[in-house]
């Protein structure tokens, strides 16, 4: 019996990813997305409404923030002009002579910077106020 030669019995190692299957799979997602995104409709974002409160407080601090970041600090028709640096030791010393949950409230114009709003709610914060609000107009 003459000898068997072996042809090719041994099996190469494959140094190349196969793409083809990866490059399906794409197509079929990339064909599902530009059917489906038609039937998407936009959406809106729903914003809370401004409204009355059901309890509106007997005492209250307003701070208002001016058009040039000066704030004033009003209490029972005494107004005076403070510092953004003794803000929240201003409404503490007044606070501390006042019911528990007696709020702070914010003030500012529609002109005045979003910053100075919110460096003056900081403030407060910072001293330790547990109620801090901002004022909203209501209507147009």
């Amino acid at each position: 019996m003459p000898a068997l030669a072996s042809r090719g019995s041994r099996r190469r190692s494959m140094n190349e990813i196969n793409m083809v299957p990866f490059i399906d799979v794409m197509l079929v997602l990339l064909i599902i997305f530009m059917v489906t995104a038609p039937m998407l409709t936009p959406s809106s974002v729903n914003v809370p409404s401004v409204g009355k409160g059901a309890k509106v407080p007997k005492t209250r601090a307003d701070v208002i923030v001016e058009h040039d970041g000066s704030l004033r600090f009003k209490t029972d028709g005494n107004e005076r002009p403070v510092a953004l640096q003794n803000l929240g030791q201003t409404a503490s010393a007044w606070l501390k002579d006042q019911p528990e949950d007696t709020p702070v409230l914010i003030s500012a114009d529609k002109g005045v910077s979003y910053d100075a709003v919110m460096q003056a709610m900081a403030a407060l914060q910072r001293a330790g106020v547990q109620r801090v609000a901002l004022a909203v107009k209501s209507g147009g």
